[in-house]
């Protein structure tokens, strides 16, 4: 069930770990889907503007855990590139005590603060009720939203990207016939379609948790390798916490986004919650690339394959920059119907208001793009503090462009807010990376001296000769 990343073709190998993490994310998309649909074609308009003004609060706590426990599997990737069993297992036992607590932690916390959160977002008064209803329910399963994601992950980091896909697509599907049942069949509200997200999640958990039994004896942990040391979880929380905070960063523009489009009224809002549904999808093959390159990395660094990294992120960004360009013309020209599929008859100036947000940011996907490779390959290393960095200027850059830009231009400034941000967050990944790309060229013509090096040895004491 595993793979090793770090022996055949960059391109080749990244290009099909890759596709069943694109598929992964369009079916992950798929719980958005159901429920925009659902929600706004038996609930209505109200509704659905309901559950996107959570977005920004939903990205702030579920986003940190996303980003924690992502981190938490770069550990794992770079022993298992390394060629060490014993390190993996005690990774993974010091990522799943530290998601265990920091999910009672999230908990705990994110339930009080999401009415007083809503209200200092000024949501409207009509959705506010139907907006608490969902995020709070959203809440109660941040357990589940984080062992999935910190298992997947795991798996992944294992060189196996495609049972987690299955999983996946497994709990996706749940998701639609729980979300149609809960609100059509058994006359739910917006928490219907929270609840059956957090039922078809804690299916996913329970098939890793299956898959790690059966078909991955890499990862049976013994009563040893629960005895984590300090400096063990240390590591851990040093690549975990600053992925984190990098998303929540992210999520805290967010939230200021929301603010002013809330200050728009409910069409605005849901415009944008319906035009983020159909972004989301077309981000999708960029944001796999970037997972792709996150484990890629982790494991050749591991394995100090330092010129498998440089090529891999050369030929990734090729691929990204195409697939950005082709996603943004289909957004630009096709982004009516699919907007259509979540806004019932009669709103067409809903309609005009989404196209307006797809064609804005289709046009600036190619840095989107570049941003999460680049990203990526940097975290695989370690290297934290550059992305967040990155991630605070895309705080501010998103900040300033939602206030100031919104209340000069309306909509359309709340739109050119994340496209901006997303340049302003590639500025310093890309001078990084490109340091760092200075670095692994000198590192591997240092091991191919060593190389040469020893090979002589050999050579000499094969031939008889003494040094």
């Amino acid at each position: 069930m595993t793979k090793n990343l770090t022996t055949g073709p960059p391109a080749k190998i990244i290009l099909l770990f890759t596709l069943p993490l694109l598929i992964g994310n369009v079916f992950q998309q798929m719980y958005g889907f159901a429920d925009a649909f659902v929600v706004g074609r038996i609930l209505g308009i109200d509704a659905l503007a309901a559950v996107g003004s959570t977005g920004g609060i939903a990205f702030l706590l579920l986003g940190f855990a996303w980003g924690l426990t992502a981190g938490f599997a770069i550990p794992t990737a770079q022993a298992f590139g390394a060629g060490d069993p014993a390190a993996v297992r005690r990774a993974v036992a010091a990522g799943t005590l530290l998601t265990g607590g920091f999910a009672v932690l999230l908990t705990a916390v994110a339930v009080p603060v999401a009415r007083p959160l809503l209200e200092l977002m000024r949501t409207p008064p009509e959705i506010i009720d139907d907006a608490y209803l969902f995020i709070v329910v959203s809440f109660w399963g941040i357990a589940a939203t984080m062992f999935f994601n910190f298992l997947s992950s795991t798996i992944r980091a294992l060189g196996d990207s495609r049972t987690p896909l299955v999983f996946l697509a497994i709990s996706c599907v749940l998701n639609v016939v729980l979300v149609i049942a809960f609100i059509a069949g058994l006359g739910m509200g917006v928490d219907g379609a929270a609840l059956a997200t957090i039922t078809s999640q804690l299916v996913s958990v329970l098939l890793c948790l299956w898959l790690v039994q059966k078909k991955m004896p890499t990862l049976h942990l013994s009563r040893e390798d629960w005895r984590v040391t300090r400096a063990e979880l240390a590591t851990q929380l040093r690549i975990g916490l600053p992925m984190a905070f990098q998303s929540s960063i992210i999520a805290i523009g967010t939230i200021v986004l929301q603010y002013a489009l809330n200050g728009l009224g409910a069409e605005s809002v849901g415009a944008y919650t319906a035009a983020q549904k159909v972004d989301g999808l077309a981000m999708a093959p960029l944001a796999s690339f970037g997972l792709a390159m996150a484990t890629f990395t982790a494991q050749n660094y591991g394995a100090r394959a330092y010129g498998r990294i440089r090529t891999g992120v050369f030929q990734t960004c090729l691929m990204s920059v195409g697939f950005a360009l082709a996603i943004g013309l289909v957004n630009v020209l096709f982004g009516r119907h699919l907007i259509r599929l979540f806004v019932g008859p009669g709103e067409e100036h809903v309609v005009e208001l989404a196209q307006t947000f797809l064609v804005v940011n289709g046009s600036l996907y190619v840095a989107l793009g570049l941003l999460f490779v680049l990203r990526n390959t940097l975290q695989g290393m370690g290297r934290s503090l550059v992305p967040t960095v990155a991630g605070v200027m895309e705080l501010v850059t998103r900040v300033v462009a939602a206030l100031v830009l919104a209340s000069h231009v309306g909509f359309v400034g709340v739109c050119l807010a994340a496209p901006l941000a997303w340049v302003a967050a590639l500025v310093p990944v890309w001078v990084s990376y490109h340091r760092r790309r200075r670095w692994l060229a000198e590192e591997e013509s240092l091991l191919a001296q060593e190389l040469e090096s020893a090979q002589a040895l050999l050579d000499d004491a094969g031939s008889g000769h003494r040094p």
